[in-house]
């Protein structure tokens, strides 16, 4: 019965994947479907409606999280804030090293934001049009841009991911910073260099930076501009919340909005539920997004699917999976096992949030000690769901920056961080 309820929720996946339907319609008949395996099971309604809220509230931070990603998008677009970091990194710009410079600036803005998305509709967007420019293959530049927005997104403070992580494994998310920091520095260092190569070798020409003065020409871009950006940097140092966090840079942008950038009262409100729109039509190509309203989808597709994770852990659903997982990293080391795991739950879940949650219940047995828990899922399934290429994790990135989806065989970091980490497992394992 188990079985036959996991090949109906994969037909209704497979079939809006060909078909191109949204994946909500995947993710609805999902949870009909496992609702009804629990009516089978003999289990009440109300008792797996809790199952489900259950799941729900595990992630009711995050979902939080996600609304406040939608307004300091919005509204750090509006402060000058990100036209002023776009504007300061175009002059570093160097036509042979431009790759390394797209994957390092999609690395900062990822990791002061923690959002994939939100880096790749801002940074993400300027980088993949001056490259197109330049001749630059854009298979490169969207491999470059979409590792950069997800290193952030695996180890930034302000990541929704990591929030996840360590709300599961019951870790301290500064610990787990500090320690992914340290094992990011081979495959980072590693990116770099290939990222380098490429660039050095390609056949890229100078580029016209006037498209950077509309920027200027738009916002007032002094110095207070960065506030909103310091402030995150300057908190997470000191450890607040997250939520705290993204509260003061949010207040502190939008009085920024009010003053330096003549925004009305009105009109604030306005950016930071339907997000930001500009009047010049080369500028909101580059700019316009975020909001409340732009993190609908998202709310809709991890609030869903988390309530999945609820039905499996309460009808125990995935119990004989489990035991064929501890058999299997007796093999290949529990990192081994995990990082596999993560490609089929990512391509089952077709987003990041629930193929953690379920990664999660699955290896969890396997890797008792929980900050290494914790490392393993941020080594794994956080990266390898941008690597399904029917993912909202891959999908919505490149989409939004103009790359084709053959982009992920060139964003390098997403598979050198895993296989660096497995390559340490093993070792350790022979030694």
């Amino acid at each position: 019965m188990e079985l036959t309820a996991i090949v109906l929720f994969l037909l209704a996946l497979g079939v809006c994947v060909v078909s191109g339907a949204s994946i909500l319609y995947a993710l609805v008949a999902g949870y009909i479907i496992f609702f009804g395996y629990g009516l089978l099971r003999h289990f009440t309604p109300a008792a797996l409606l809790k199952m489900s809220w259950d799941g729900v509230a595990t992630v009711k931070n995050i979902l939080i999280v996600f609304i406040l990603i939608g307004m300091i998008t919005a509204v750090w677009r509006a402060a000058g804030t990100i036209p002023a970091i776009i504007y300061a990194a175009g002059n570093l710009i160097q036509p042979g090293a431009f790759l390394v410079i797209t994957f390092l600036l999609n690395c900062l803005l990822s990791l002061l934001t923690g959002t994939s998305f939100g880096t790749a509709a801002t940074i993400g967007v300027i980088t993949m049009s001056i490259g197109n420019v330049m001749g630059i293959s854009p298979v490169y530049l969207g491999g470059a841009i979409l590792g950069g927005a997800f290193f952030g997104d695996r180890c930034s403070p302000m990541s929704t991911s990591a929030l996840l992580t360590c709300t599961l494994t019951k870790t301290d998310i500064f610990t787990n910073i500090k320690l992914m920091a340290k094992n990011a520095a081979v495959p980072f260092l590693a990116t770099c260099i290939i990222y380098g190569v490429l660039g050095r070798y390609g056949h890229a020409g100078a580029v016209d930076l006037q498209i950077l003065n509309l920027f200027k020409d738009n916002f007032n871009l002094q110095g207070l501009t960065f506030l909103p950006a310091l402030l995150i940097i300057v908190l997470s140092l000191f450890k607040v919340s997250v939520k705290k966090t993204m509260l003061a840079s949010i207040v502190t942008a939008s009085i920024l909005c009010l003053t330096l950038q003549g925004v009305s009262t009105g009109h604030l409100l306005q950016i930071l539920w339907n997000g930001y729109r500009a009047n010049e039509p080369e500028l909101a190509k580059m700019l316009n997004g975020g909001g409340i309203v732009s993190m609908f989808r998202a709310l809709a597709i991890v609030g869903l699917s988390s309530s999945y994770s609820g039905i499996f852990a309460g009808t125990g659903l995935l119990d004989g999976v489990k035991h064929k997982i501890a058999g299997l990293a007796a093999t290949c080391t529990p990192f081994g096992s995990t990082l596999l795991i993560s490609f089929l739950t990512g391509m089952v879940a077709c987003n990041q949030t629930l193929a953690i949650m379920l990664t999660h219940q699955l290896c969890a047995e396997t890797i008792p000690d929980k900050q290494e828990l914790a490392l393993t899922l941020e080594d794994t399934t956080v990266l390898t769901a941008a690597l399904i290429p029917w993912s909202i994790a891959s999908a919505v990135p490149l989409t939004a920056v103009g790359a084709p989806a053959l982009g992920i065989a060139a964003a390098c970091y997403l598979y050198l961080q895993p296989l660096w980490s497995l390559t340490l497992h093993v070792v350790k394992k022979k030694a």
